[in-house]
């Protein structure tokens, strides 16, 4: 027969396994942060203030696309820029999280094909210090996932240029002292 061993002992292996589960719950999270910026390079943007405008400076990820954490009337969002979309186009369950209204129906071409969505206004639209008000948008139901389409009807109102992996977002502001 075989003693169990010493209360001390045992307390000691519970520990070390404590322990390590500690470690690669640690790890995980750390890696999970670390594929989430490789996503997301720009989830904290930095805004550049001039005299005349506000410039704003996103990396492309490793995928070739820039996306960059905003805020749609005050709610934290993950923006995708897409120059080729008409407008900013809001999956369905976001729209309804960030409390968007409904308007008309509109029919919408997408990647999907074909799909009724309906018309929506953004009251706040910011990204870093570029905020835009009362901009056009559409509420897509064949939208998976939670990124927001940046479209034209946002970026059509700044400036905007690619330089390598660099796109830089420039919204004129009015002088004060007019």
């Amino acid at each position: 027969m075989t003693a169990a061993p010493p209360p001390d002992r045992r307390l000691g292996t519970v520990m070390m396994v404590l322990a390590w589960i500690a470690g690669l719950a640690v790890a995980a999270q750390w890696f999970a942060g670390v594929e989430e910026r490789r996503r997301n390079p720009n989830q904290a943007p930095l805004s550049l203030h001039t005299g005349t405008a506000v410039e704003v400076r996103l990396e492309r990820n490793r995928a070739g696309h820039y996306l960059a954490t905003g805020r749609i009337n005050q709610q934290p969002v993950t923006f995708l820029l897409d120059t080729g979309a008409t407008f900013v186009a809001v999956p369905a369950d976001l729209a309804e999280r960030l409390q968007l209204k409904r308007g008309r129906p509109i029919m919408v071409n997408t990647a999907n094909g074909l799909t009724e969505s309906w018309s929506t206004r953004i009251d706040t639209l910011q990204l870093g210090d570029i905020r835009l008000h009362g901009v056009s948008a559409g509420i897509v139901p064949g939208i998976l996932g939670d990124e927001v389409l940046l479209g034209m009807s946002a970026l059509k109102q700044l400036d905007f240029t690619q330089r390598g992996n660099e796109l830089i977002l420039r919204q004129h502001v009015e002088s004060k002292h007019e």
